[in-house]
């Protein structure tokens, strides 16, 4: 990895690209700290520190510091990830929509991405607009009202905007995913407090605990296998053989080559850990938008806010911890099929396979090699996505122990999952770079 990093410096182009995204990342910290108008930022800071262990340091985990903030990155790019979401399934139930997204060239894209925008605005609207809502009641703001509560809402909607513009640029300037990088930024400026907190658990006011070494000890060691499990997932492929027929044109022969398709054990990557994490606030964020004032009562609204943030929350008790854990499993593995599907569709490879005169070794051109490669798909996303799924739920039991760390389990495989997809991405630049290269000569 720091070889590749190095590499990378050394090629102009490429580090051209890092620099555009070091910049960008820099724009998005410094925006972080930017507080929307009309906030009294010492009643602001009050406000936030009684909500710590709520959703409120969920998303503030995710938002990289901006929602504790109430900077103007405060919604962070969640609108935009809801959004995406929604046009995919809106596209299992409407044909033409469907029809656009499985044509796959730039126009149709353009325009599915400008749905996507689209219907982003109109989430960051709402949600914008909730957020002064639940505030105003806080003393916060310092001349609140109608103007007041306009300048605020503008102000965070024009600030996910500017998280999807720096998105989309460092996509396609820059190096990585721009919406997965801008995640991965916000989640990691959490670390430092996360050492803090391991560092204040062995040395105390009485002096080095023996029991807080122990402790950080199981931390750090859990970590590290959490790390090494995810990219063993990460990297892991299956690679199905396929060969070529040799055909003759002319005085020349063709083909005869033998090469394999590399299907990996996590082929969706982090975007379904993603997906899970937004729909699994979602229903917190309207009750608290709508219905704070029932949230702290028994009623149904009030199991529904504290089921939806057992993620964050040690004080909900078990029950809802056990069914937050139970959903959030299979809503991970829910999405890695549905993603997985949507990025590799085994009859278009099987139907390019047949049309080059390629085969699977003891398998049929044609609907016998669809069949086969949906069967290994469904094995391998099965496997791989129970796997996430474990990984992503059992750090929730450290919310019941002393130890109430925001960079849990998702948090690793967010971060593990972009960094090696921004390597590997980096690789493809300097080899890439390295054949023009040669051409050139």
């Amino acid at each position: 990895m720091f070889k590749t990093i190095k590499n990378a410096f050394k090629t102009p182009d490429v580090r051209k690209r890092l620099l555009y995204t070091l910049l960008l990342i820099v724009i998005f910290r410094f925006g972080c700290y930017i507080t929307v108008p009309g906030v009294d930022t010492f009643a602001l800071a009050e406000s936030m520190a009684s909500s710590t262990g709520s959703l409120a340091s969920l998303i503030d985990t995710i938002s990289g510091g901006a929602f504790s903030n109430l900077s103007i990155f405060a919604m962070s790019i969640t609108p935009y990830i809801t959004s995406s979401i929604v046009i995919q399934l809106l596209a299992m139930i409407i044909p033409s929509l469907e029809k656009l997204m499985k044509e796959g060239g730039e126009t149709s894209r353009a325009k599915v991405n400008k749905y996507t925008k689209a219907l982003a605005l109109v989430l960051a609207f709402i949600e914008g607009l909730g957020i002064y809502i639940s505030y105003s009641s806080s003393n916060i703001f310092i001349n609140p009202g109608l103007l007041t509560g306009a300048v605020i809402v503008v102000a965070l909607i024009a600030g996910t905007s500017i998280l999807m513009w720096l998105g989309e640029q460092i996509t396609s300037k820059g190096v990585g995913n721009g919406i997965s990088m801008i995640i991965f930024i916000g989640i990691i400026s959490s670390l430092p407090s996360g050492l803090v907190k391991i560092w204040n658990l062995i040395m105390t006011e009485t002096g080095i605990s023996t029991v807080g070494i122990v402790t950080a000890l199981i931390v750090v060691i859990g970590a590290i296998l959490l790390i090494a499990g995810v990219i063993f997932v990460q990297q892991a492929e299956r690679r199905v053989p396929v060969q070529y027929a040799k055909k003759v044109v002319g005085r020349k022969m063709y083909g005869g080559q033998n090469t394999h398709i590399p299907l990996k054990l996590a082929m969706a990557g982090v975007m379904p850990i993603i997906f899970a994490s937004s729909f699994m606030t979602f229903p917190a964020m309207i009750i608290q938008i709508f219905a704070s004032d029932k949230i702290g009562g028994a009623g149904f609204l009030a199991g529904l806010y504290k089921f939806s943030i057992a993620t964050s929350s040690s004080s909900v008790g078990w029950g809802y911890s056990l069914g937050n854990a139970i959903v959030y499993f299979l809503l991970i593995v829910g999405f890695t099929f549905f993603y997985t599907y949507a990025t590799f569709n085994p009859d278009e490879v099987a139907a390019n396979i047949k049309q080059n005169g390629g085969f699977i070794p003891g398998i049929r051109a044609g609907k016998p090699t669809a069949d086969y490669l949906k069967g290994t798909l469904n094995k391998l996303t099965c496997v791989g996505s129970v796997f996430l799924s474990i990984i992503a739920i059992l750090p929730m039991l450290l919310r019941f122990s002393n130890l109430n760390l925001s960079f849990g389990g998702t948090s690793i495989l967010i971060v593990v999952g972009v960094a090696l997809e921004t390597i590997q991405q980096l690789e493809s630049l300097l080899v890439m770079k390295h054949y023009k290269g040669f051409l050139e000569k």
